[in-house]
């Protein structure tokens, strides 16, 4: 199938999921799957805005892209905030040559194998949501058409927030999507457990939730709601692993 139909199924797969009540972290963590399918990347994660500006790991792709968001977080600096700052797209190529402007996260980005980086803002108008950042541990960069299909898909996710936060009548981005991040923290109970009952690494742990989430047609924060309250025997999400 050609990138062109893929492309097209999943802005209308998008955009069928932005009805009443619909979850934006079911949103974005669908939209980061279609990013890596149809980009030259291998990871994928969203940093959101809260009302003061502090940013958190809203959804990921990979363990190692969320150690890397958090570690721009903690730092206050690296190319995704600066592309939530400045409302601008942030490329890096090489990361070799950011390793004078962003030491820390350059050096653990090329530990964790990644080459290039690609912060995308996610924004509306005046409104600044946080990032899209896109990791490829290839020499391949992306052409100007593979940065506008990543921008239009960053530009989904800011709609389906800030719709999320008119939908729950015009309250801040941090109050209407907390029960969101709460969902993130949940998430990562539950890949805890899975680690530690299969014995694996947390990436591993993390595949096999949101491979059984999709395979199931289930919404990940209710699949690993049941992980955690123990309503769910985990030995069949860890039997379906691929």
């Amino acid at each position: 199938m050609s990138r062109e139909r893929r492309l097209v199924e999943a802005f209308v797969q998008l955009a069928d999921s932005l009805v009443e009540e619909y979850d934006p972290v079911d949103v974005v963590q669908e939209l980061l799957d279609r990013a890596v399918d149809l980009l030259p990347v291998d990871t994928a994660a969203v940093l959101l805005a809260g009302e003061a500006g502090e940013l958190k790991v809203l959804a990921s792709t990979s363990e190692a892209t969320r150690w890397l968001e958090l570690l721009q977080i903690q730092a206050q600096d690296g190319p995704c905030v600066q592309s939530y700052r400045d409302s601008e797209q942030v490329i890096v190529e090489d990361l070799e040559e950011a390793r004078d402007r962003w030491p820390a996260f350059a050096k653990q980005a090329l530990l964790e194998g990644f080459q290039s980086v690609y912060a995308l803002p996610l924004r509306l108008r005046a409104d600044r949501v946080g990032a899209l950042n896109l990791f490829s541990t290839g020499e391949g960069h992306m052409t100007e058409d593979d940065l506008l299909v990543g921008q239009a898909l960053a530009d989904i996710a800011s709609i389906a927030i800030l719709q999320a936060r008119l939908l729950a009548g015009h309250k801040t981005v941090n109050g209407q999507l907390q029960s969101a991040l709460q969902s993130r923290v949940v998430i990562e109970q539950a890949k805890g457990i899975l680690a530690a009952h299969g014995d694996l690494d947390p990436e591993t742990a993390f595949d096999a939730l949101r491979g059984y989430a999709r395979n199931t047609r289930g919404r990940l924060p209710d699949l690993a709601r049941a992980v955690v309250d123990r309503t769910i025997d985990v030995s069949k999400i860890l039997d379906r692993r691929s």
